[in-house]
This record gives C-alpha cells, sequence and structure tokens, in this order.
C-alpha cells in the first residue's frame, strides 16, 4: 500500500470538525448508571494454566445490564496475597478475536503488572483461539459483522454494549484483590484502541491510555477514503438502505473515539501507521488532535510508523510501552491521580 491519506504535517494539525450529539454525556451516564446498578465481580477463580511465574484468575464480571463477560487475569505469582499493590493494564481486543488462551499475552504480567485482557461479547471467531462471551441482544436488518447491529438507534447499538463492558472492565480491576487502584490503563490495538479511548473518556480516574492504530474513529472521514473492512461494512449497509446515512452517522457519533476522547484526563500513548487502510492515519490523528481537549491536555504521544499497514509498530510498539508507561506512572502523583478521579 502506497501512502494515500494526507501528507505527515498535514495529519498533526488535523483537527476537523466535531458531530457530537447533544446528548452525548446524558447517555453515557444513564447507560452506565445502568450497568452499576449490579455489583461488578461475578466471580473469579484461579485455574492452572501450566505457568509457574505466572498467577492465572479466570474472570466473569457484570458487564452492560449485569450480563457476564469473560476476562483473563494474569500476575506475578504470588502477588494477590503479598507484597505491595500492583498497577494494572486492561487490555481490549481487535476485531473478530477474543481472549484466546491466558498464555497467549504474557508481556505485563512479567514486567510486574497486574493484566485483565476482556473477552469481546459475540466476537472471537475470526482470528486468534477463540472467545467466551455471548451477545445475547438481537439486532435488525444487519450486515455481517458488528458495524452495524442495531444502526438506527444508540440504545440498541453493539458498541453501546462494548464499551459499557469496557468500562465495567476498569471497575472489575480496581475491584481485584492488592490492586493499586489509581494506577489503571487501559489498552488495545485496532478495535481494541477504539475500545480503549472509549474507556479513557468514560471512566474517572485512569493513569494512562495507550491506543494502537485505534479504530471507531472519524466514521465519516474513513468510509470517504477506505473500502477496507470493518468500515466497509457502514458502506455495504448504505448501498442497500439507500435512504439511511443520516441515521446511520448520528448513531455511530456516540461511539466514536474522537468525541469520547476528548473527555479523557489521562496521559496517552497513540501509534499509527501511514500506509493503514483498515484504520486510515487522518482518523487516528483526529482522535490524537482532539484527545482530553476537554480536560486540558495532558501528556500525549504518538509513534508514527511510517512504512506499515494495520500491523503498526507490533512488538516495537509493545517495547516503547513498557518504557513508557513506568515512566509516565512514576512522574504521576498519587493526588494527581485522585484529583482526576473526583472530576
Amino acid at each position: 500500500m502506497a501512502l494515500f491519506d494526507l501528507p505527515l504535517p498535514e495529519l498533526e494539525r488535523y483537527l476537523p470538525e466535531l458531530d457530537e450529539p447533544a446528548d452525548l454525556d446524558d447517555f453515557w451516564a444513564t447507560t452506565l448508571a445502568e450497568a452499576r446498578r449490579h455489583e461488578v465481580l461475578v466471580d473469579v477463580t484461579r485455574v492452572d494454566a501450566g505457568l509457574r511465574l505466572v498467577d492465572t484468575d479466570d474472570l466473569t464480571f457484570a458487564g452492560f445490564d449485569g450480563q457476564p463477560v469473560r476476562a483473563w487475569v494474569t500476575r506475578p505469582a504470588g502477588s494477590a496475597e503479598q507484597g505491595e499493590p500492583l498497577p494494572v493494564v486492561v487490555e481490549f481486543i481487535g476485531y473478530g478475536g477474543g481472549r484466546g488462551f491466558a498464555h497467549e499475552r504474557l508481556a505485563w504480567a512479567t514486567a510486574g503488572f497486574v493484566h485483565v485482557v476482556m473477552d469481546t461479547r459475540g466476537q472471537g471467531s475470526t482470528w486468534g483461539n477463540g472467545g467466551h462471551t455471548p451477545d445475547p441482544a438481537g439486532s435488525g436488518p444487519a450486515s455481517p459483522g458488528v458495524m452495524t447491529r442495531g444502526i438506527h438507534d444508540p440504545e440498541q447499538h453493539y458498541y453501546r454494549r462494548l464499551m459499557t463492558d469496557a468500562v465495567r472492565a476498569v471497575d472489575a480491576a480496581r475491584a481485584l484483590p492488592n490492586v493499586d487502584q489509581r494506577r489503571v490503563t487501559v489498552a488495545g490495538i485496532s478495535q481494541g484502541g477504539g475500545v480503549a479511548l472509549a474507556a479513557a473518556g468514560l471512566c474517572d480516574g485512569l493513569a494512562a491510555a495507550m491506543p494502537d492504530v485505534p479504530f471507531l474513529c472519524h466514521y465519516r472521514r474513513a468510509v470517504d477514503i477506505t473500502d477496507a473492512f470493518p468500515y466497509g461494512e457502514l458502506v455495504q449497509y448504505l448501498a442497500v438502505h439507500r435512504g439511511a446515512e443520516e441515521r446511520v452517522f448520528r448513531t455511530m457519533a456516540y461511539f466514536d473515539g474522537v468525541h469520547l476522547g476528548r473527555r479523557a484526563t489521562a496521559p496517552a500513548l497513540f501509534s499509527v501507521a501511514l500506509r493503514d487502510a483498515t484504520c486510515p492515519p487522518s482518523t487516528v490523528f483526529a482522535a490524537y488532535n482532539h484527545y482530553a481537549g476537554l480536560t486540558g491536555r495532558p501528556r500525549t504521544d504518538i509513534e508514527v510508523y511510517t512504512f506499515n499497514q494495520h500491523e503498526g509498530g507490533q512488538a516495537f510498539q509493545l517495547d516503547r510501552q513498557l518504557r513508557w508507561l513506568p515512566e509516565v506512572l512514576a512522574a504521576t502523583p498519587a493526588a494527581q491521580v485522585a484529583e482526576a478521579a473526583a472530576r
């Protein structure tokens, strides 16, 4: 893939006009209040994953509407029972994937963190090693995939459920034994990055956010400049439902990482790939340049991978995160995090 989007200097200045719904904050406040009527921890069971230096828990927590959502929790062996409370990384998964096996993602546990990997409701059968969380909600007519499930009503849309799950995953992480509730970070790649942006805007008092090549940002721009899926699901749907454009984009505005990320308070490390046709660079820079714009922009960094497509930085980006996050946590006084949580 050749370079196809704006030149990098223009991307660095790209601040598109916003199309936020007037009731965006009320919509999410009501949604999360309803979800939080349920006790967050449903079950935490220690499992033998064959790992001797890492403890593994199979977590079930109450997500959207109290529905059970699965997650893996890995952490340094013995750290739940003794030692200083540990910081937490809550990770969300890319489009079509599920939580798979606990041994697939061990970097954060071996770096001294509690690592929560949230399963993705109704996904987990496109790549990877499977998921374990159903999505019990129905849908009207939709194109294949999840982008257009409930597309005519934000109350019914799939991403209302998934993004609520993400916020509740943070709540569940904070309820685990011997964790530092003030040092919780959200992270993810692609869909996981878009969900991390949503969580960053919807959760109070996060210590950091690390969205890699994030999906779910600046939908109108995305469908105008790429034919790639999953954004292509919106095009596919509108090619059949020819009069639905205004309603479709109004619904998606409630789940746009540009809008939700503006409400974040935590430092962030983004990544972007300039040849990425799946999540075009201008959609990522729209989210990056608007990030925390309503809250007094904290430290916000971005890694640019000029010659990569949607794979982005891969191990290079994880190496960057493993160095960036401890630095940010060390520079974030407890009082500052507590103040952010009280906003």
